[in-house]
């Protein structure tokens, strides 16, 4: 069963175990034998789920953390404790105040620094604020009232950012070009008569390459909104730092082949190599088996937007049979994740069809040379008279792709 049955499953034992205990109650008397067995062997399955649940819960985060492990050298355990408690607010703080980090901060910079062979140009700050942000608007005044509610701040509606989280390789801490071996072609194995030759042949080798590409953005803040001690303060300063650079490497890389940007998923394929224009049940079946056939087995996921959701999560699998169900039911299409974002572009210039991809995110390579560099420069002409500060944000990597036929991209399913 999967983590969400069993919960499911738990969830119904319980309330049926809380039933039996409030009708008792209502009528003002003990658990009758009967009702008193019934509740005991809920009771031992509930215990019994849970174990279920601890061991699914267990698995489901260890292939997480495994699909999405920065690959590095030793102690990346205590680099991610240390990155949890490293604070925008306070590298931005101490940027305007002109004096040198302390705490987490300090720690964290010497650290990558030390790492990297090379002092940041700027401030180091962990890439994982790029994942930790929450959505906001830019407006400080909307922040401040008589009645100052940050904790109900309603923050804009932004893309969803997931490219990490279907399983791609993290390699971090680059310093020079990467250049990663590539198996070409193999031997050929065939059959001789006795006292026959074999025929000979050779295996071939390609290389896959990641050279550094920069991504950067600038903020302006104003001094009274750095200076607020209030926590949402601290989720706006990480927001406004992050979105855009983390959404603009997303982008580049489930789409990629832009101007200086890396290319990505449907840039490395070109075209679409793969249908999904009914959409039906055989076509689904074969986009699987496309990637199956390649054997490309590690982490399976389907990357679909909105819209080309909304269609599948109305088309039966079987025509006028709903209790066939739908192609795409209870989050699975094919019974393989579905993940949606709005990063994925329509499938033609007039937005009548839609994209979908299917593959082995595994097989994507995020090399990171510079994690997030923070720059603040309280003395730019404009902000300055204002007593405002320039932030800058830059981070450096590049994508590359381990086996582009680990991927089938379709560009023509239909709206609604």
């Amino acid at each position: 069963m999967t983590l969400k049955q069993i919960r499911e499953r738990k969830a119904a034992k319980v309330a049926e175990a809380r039933a039996i205990v409030a009708k008792a109650e209502a009528e003002n008397r003990q658990l009758a034998a009967d009702e008193a067995t019934k509740f005991d062997t809920l009771k031992t399955e509930i215990t019994d789920l849970e174990g279920q649940e601890a061991r699914a819960q267990f698995l489901d985060d260890q292939e997480r953390r495994q699909a999405g492990t920065v690959v590095a050298g030793t102690g990346e355990r205590q680099l991610e404790q240390l990155e949890q408690r490293v604070s925008l607010l306070r590298i931005v703080q101490a940027g305007v105040e002109g004096r040198a980090l302390d705490g987490a901060e300090a720690e964290y910079n010497a650290e990558v620094t030390r790492r990297n062979g090379r002092p940041a140009q700027g401030i180091y700050m962990p890439m994982a604020a790029l994942e930790r942000r929450v959505n906001t608007t830019t407006s400080a005044d909307d922040l401040v009232g008589t009645d100052h509610r940050g904790d109900q701040y309603i923050g804009a509606l932004r893309n969803a950012l997931l490219a990490r989280r279907l399983g791609v390789r993290v390699l971090s801490g680059l310093r020079g070009n990467v250049s990663i071996p590539k198996h070409g072609t193999s031997t050929v194995a065939g059959w001789v008569a006795e006292n026959s030759a074999l025929t000979p042949s050779d295996m071939t080798f390609a290389n896959v390459g990641l050279t550094p590409k920069h991504v950067g953005a600038l903020s302006e803040m104003s001094r009274q909104l750095i200076q607020q001690s209030d926590p949402t303060i601290e989720q706006l300063l990480r927001d406004d730092m992050s979105f855009q650079i983390a959404q603009a490497i997303d982008s580049a890389l489930i789409v990629g082949g832009g101007a200086n940007e890396p290319d990505g998923v449907i840039a490395t394929l070109g075209t679409a190599n793969g249908s999904l224009a009914g959409p039906t049940w055989a076509q689904v079946l074969q986009i699987i088996e496309g990637v199956e056939t390649a054997n490309a087995l590690g982490s399976h996921n389907w990357l679909v937007n909105p819209t080309a959701k909304a269609k599948l999560r109305g088309t039966l699998k079987v025509t006028g049979d709903a209790g066939a169900g739908f192609l795409l039911q209870g989050g699975q299409l094919g019974d393989y994740p579905v993940h949606t974002t709005n990063n994925l572009p329509p499938g033609d210039s007039n937005g009548d069809n839609n994209s979908v991809i299917f593959g082995d995110w595994s097989q994507v390579l995020l090399g990171i040379w510079s994690e997030l560099d923070i720059l603040v420069n309280p003395f730019a002409e404009g902000p300055y008279t204002k007593g405002n500060v320039l932030i800058r944000a830059m981070a450096t990597c590049d994508i590359a792709i381990r086996h582009e036929e680990a991927f089938v991209l379709a560009d023509d399913v239909p709206g609604l």
